[in-house]
């Protein structure tokens, strides 16, 4: 078998075999087929696309690239949460914590930022000393020592995804079902966990820009966990603005911070307590309504917040920048953005704001790059608001002045403006399961 003749198959739109699929997957997790060949392969995908068999062959093939974790000594009511990536989004440090504290056991695989999109795993590691790369055993020992864990891919988890995930973040191969798809589970069947809860955002900051892309991927994403005797349910959530107010690394951390502690924005928390509240009631039973009520409790007396400090300490981070903030990674610049005009904020171009985001340094252009951890934007405005010309929109944290200046003139060419009343964005849109689709409301 050569990769030269499965690079031409893919090129001509036909279908791969499971065995080519295995082939390929194997051959570039041991080293022996090159990243230019890889890089071909996905970018045929991108373009020919893979049907629902192929797609379900190359998730499993790069689950079974390395370890796949044995959650036996878990309780069956384990969880595992993951979103298809957006701006802003940090949910995931929200509602780990949070599904912990309602009783829920959360096995959590991340990955890093891709595109123009934050990664779970590098705001993670803005909190001084913290470990993302846990072998399997360890990672089971936090799970049981606190109910959660937050990891990235070690080299025993999915270390195929690992290689491919990064890989297309330079090579213009993100935006593809099959590859998102499968890169995603391939992650949730490594870990183990027997609950799946997947946030597909859908807009302008999202790699789904339709609703009907986003649709097909969660449809694909479910049928792969069913199949694979995972339970699996996806919500459609919205992207055409950043979540919340902060952009960037250790800035979204301390956003997250706020929320567990029931001080956040408004459209971060009730997304991050409706998905906590899914999750728990596809694993403990009941409806979300009354784990959603629950849920707002435990931001407010703070064993939310306590949760996320107990999974920080278990994973060796230090937690007295939970409560002191300025201990986070400064920034070596900080510039306000001025409103160019007087109206209301009509739309935001949320790829242009996390692709700012990017130019401030707090993403990677390629695969090599090292991320700044304090970089990123702080908006002050957001869609729906009123501003007058030189008004303040927010602020951006760079390593210098010239960063800040490229970082502001993107940010600014990411908002419309209009004379008129505009509403928000709707942030609920669908509820995929294995039942079908139905619409999604708070």
């Amino acid at each position: 078998m050569r990769m030269y003749d499965i690079l031409t198959k893919k090129k001509l739109g036909q279908e791969l075999s499971k065995e080519e699929i295995f082939f390929f997957v194997d051959g570039f997790t041991k080293g022996e087929i090159p990243d230019y060949q890889a890089s071909a392969l996905t970018m045929a995908i991108c373009i020919q696309g893979m049907n629902d068999r192929e797609t379900a062959d190359l998730t499993m093939a790069m689950a079974c690239s390395g370890d796949m974790a044995d959650t036996s000594s878990l309780p069956e009511t384990t969880a595992d949460k993951h979103s298809t990536g957006g701006v802003g989004d940090k949910t995931s440090l929200i509602v780990i914590p949070l599904a912990a504290a309602l009783g829920v056991t959360m096995a959590k695989m991340s990955g890093r930022g891709l595109g123009h999109t934050g990664g779970t795993v590098d705001k993670l590691e803005s909190i001084p000393g913290f470990q993302t790369a846990l072998a399997p055993r360890a990672f089971l020992d936090v799970v049981q020592k606190t109910g959660a864990a937050m990891v990235g891919q070690s080299g025993n988890f999915a270390p195929a995804d690992k290689k491919l995930y990064a890989l297309r973040d330079v090579t213009a191969t993100v935006e593809s079902i099959p590859l998102i798809a499968s890169s995603i589970m391939s992650k949730k069947l490594a870990a183990g966990a027997n609950h799946i809860l997947l946030d597909v955002k859908v807009g302008s900051g999202a790699f789904m820009e339709t609703r009907e892309e986003a649709l097909k991927l969660a449809q694909t994403m479910v049928e792969i966990g069913e199949r694979s005797g995972k339970k699996t349910l996806a919500l459609l959530t919205g992207m055409e603005q950043p979540l919340g107010f902060a952009i960037g690394n250790a800035l979204e951390v301390q956003e997250a911070i706020k929320t567990l502690q029931g001080k956040g924005p408004r459209d971060l928390t009730e997304l991050s307590l409706r998905l906590a509240a899914e999750i728990a009631g596809m694993t403990l039973g009941g409806n979300w309504q009354d784990w959603y009520k629950k849920g707002e409790e435990a931001l407010q007396n703070g064993t939310a917040f306590l949760k996320f400090a107990e999974i920080v300490q278990a994973q060796s981070g230090d937690t007295d920048v939970l409560y002191h903030p300025e201990k986070f990674p400064a920034a070596g610049a900080k510039m306000e953005v001025l409103s160019p005009e007087t109206g209301y904020l009509s739309a935001m171009d949320t790829k242009l704001c996390g692709i700012a985001c990017v130019e401030l340094g707090a993403g990677r252009q390629r695969k090599e790059d090292t991320i700044d951890l304090s970089a990123g934007i702080l908006l002050r405005k957001k869609t729906g608001d009123f501003v007058s010309r030189g008004e303040c929109l927010g602020e951006v944290y760079a390593a210098n002045t010239q960063l800040c200046k490229k970082g502001a003139e993107i940010l600014v060419s990411a908002l419309s403006f209009q004379e008129t009343p505009v509403l928000p964005p709707p942030l609920f849109l669908d509820r995929v399961s294995q039942n079908g689709t139905e619409p999604l409301d708070l």
